[in-house]
């Protein structure tokens, strides 16, 4: 499998403000996650991580937050495991912008009738943007049976900031939004 590089800045997790986050869970059916209690960092997974030990940093304190808040504690014997991998790509978008209208004259473009304006072809335009769309995927690891046992994945346009209370804010809610699928609800059987 080909390890995919990362942007030293490409986690920051700054979201543009038209842009959300895209959330999706998947987990083992058969898994009961009430008997879940205790986590520790999955350490050898985290280090292969290609990110700035800074934002790894902040992802994992966000992450531990968020299991404090669900009732879970740090332990040195967990019953899951807590890991965490990061992709990226570049995403270009082309707008075409033609306009047909109304010119007035002092445009000077196109063809029409009348004294000092009319109806016109306009010249179009190209409107090109690129930004980097990242995904964080949180893995939850059975301790016992060494098994994956649910894991969220969240997907954003990234950006870079200066401003580090910013930064650490929006990794907390990227982690957040995440971290609102677990645990998933299991559906129940009617018979």
């Amino acid at each position: 499998m080909k390890i995919i590089k990362v942007f030293p800045i490409l986690f920051l997790f700054i979201l543009g403000s038209c842009s959300s986050v895209k959330v999706s869970s998947d987990y083992e059916k058969s898994t009961d996650f009430s008997n879940y209690k205790t986590y520790a960092f999955y350490k050898k997974g985290i280090d292969k991580v290609e990110i700035s030990d800074l934002d790894k940093r902040r992802i994992l304190r966000a992450i531990e937050a968020e299991l404090s808040a669900k009732g879970f504690t740090k332990s040195e014997d967990p019953d899951l495991l807590v890991s965490i991998f990061t992709k990226s790509r570049e995403k270009i978008d082309v707008y075409n912008n033609n306009y047909y209208g109304w010119y007035p004259w002092y445009y000077g473009y196109g063809y029409g009738y009348g004294g000092y304006g009319g109806m016109g072809y306009g010249f179009g335009y190209n409107n090109v943007t690129s930004s980097t769309e990242g995904t964080l995927f949180i893995d939850l690891i059975d301790a016992r049976k060494k098994e994956l046992a649910w894991q969220g994945m969240g997907t954003g346009i990234l950006s870079s900031s200066r401003n580090i209370d910013k930064k650490e804010a929006k990794i907390n809610e990227f982690v957040s939004e995440i971290m609102t699928a677990y645990p998933p609800e299991m559906e129940m059987s009617t018979n």
